[in-house]
């Protein structure tokens, strides 16, 4: 299903006649029920992470290193983490609760009845909007972490500003940002895919919808999860860590 959907989208977007508005509704829906829990869950990370290495930046004399180390967790792990678990559990659980519920009431079959292909109707804008919505999430994550990071380390633990957005400069670069949105987009795709697969396969009334909603959060985290250890092992391998 997947690999038709994407092929269906892409042939679709090169001839002109793919159904823009239906994405555009449904990325605006991603965004709608994401934006807020975005930032709610932003700050505090931001503050975590400030906290916990201003004290061990404190122990060893490297307050001024604290924007480098923030900055390379968030952008690389922190920011694709909290947009797999953004779009896996609002847009993923949208996703399998509206095809699930269109499903059970026969609006599937309908469709296959009119000659009108749910892959190319329904599947395809859906992956395409979160493919897109995701990346922005995770720059919102990250803008929003790393200006609470720094509101905390520059208030609470009297780290001089210009310390900290140098250090964080001088480590992060737009190679990490590249590989934030690498995975958040491959997040978005994987999480849609699987909510979607879980969606036209519910069956035996809204027990089935609740079923299909709840295995398709559980699985798309499950799978981001370890599709990010198997990116950041590759980049590792390809992408070594810029100490200058």
């Amino acid at each position: 299903m997947t690999t038709r959907s994407s092929a269906i989208a892409l042939a679709e977007i090169a001839t002109g006649r793919f159904p823009l508005r239906e994405s555009l509704v449904q990325g605006w829906f991603f965004v709608s029920v994401s934006i807020w829990p975005a930032i709610l869950i932003s700050i505090p990370m931001g503050v975590v992470i400030a906290v916990q290495i201003g004290s061990v930046a404190s122990n060893v004399g490297a307050n001024s290193m604290a924007g480098a180390v923030g900055g390379m967790g968030v952008m690389q792990q922190i920011a694709p983490l909290a947009t797999a678990l953004l779009v896996g559990g609002a847009g993923g659980s949208a996703i399998a609760s509206d095809l699930g519920a269109r499903t059970i009431r026969d609006e599937i079959d309908a469709l296959r009845t009119m000659g009108i292909d749910p892959h190319q109707r329904l599947v395809a804008p859906r992956l395409v909007a979160m493919s897109v919505v995701a990346p922005l999430l995770s720059v919102l994550v990250i803008l929003m972490s790393i200006l609470s990071s720094f509101v905390v380390a520059a208030v609470g633990q009297g780290v001089a500003p210009g310390s900290y957005w140098l250090s964080f400069g001088s480590f992060a670069s737009i190679t990490d940002l590249l590989i934030c949105l690498g995975k958040a987009v491959v997040f978005g795709f994987v999480v849609a895919a699987i909510a979607c697969h879980r969606g036209l396969e519910a069956k035996g009334g809204p027990k089935g919808v609740a079923d299909s909603v709840n295995a398709a959060v559980v699985l798309g985290i499950l799978a981001c999860v370890v599709i990010n250890l198997a990116l950041t092992q590759l980049t590792m391998m390809f992408v070594p860590i810029r100490f200058l």
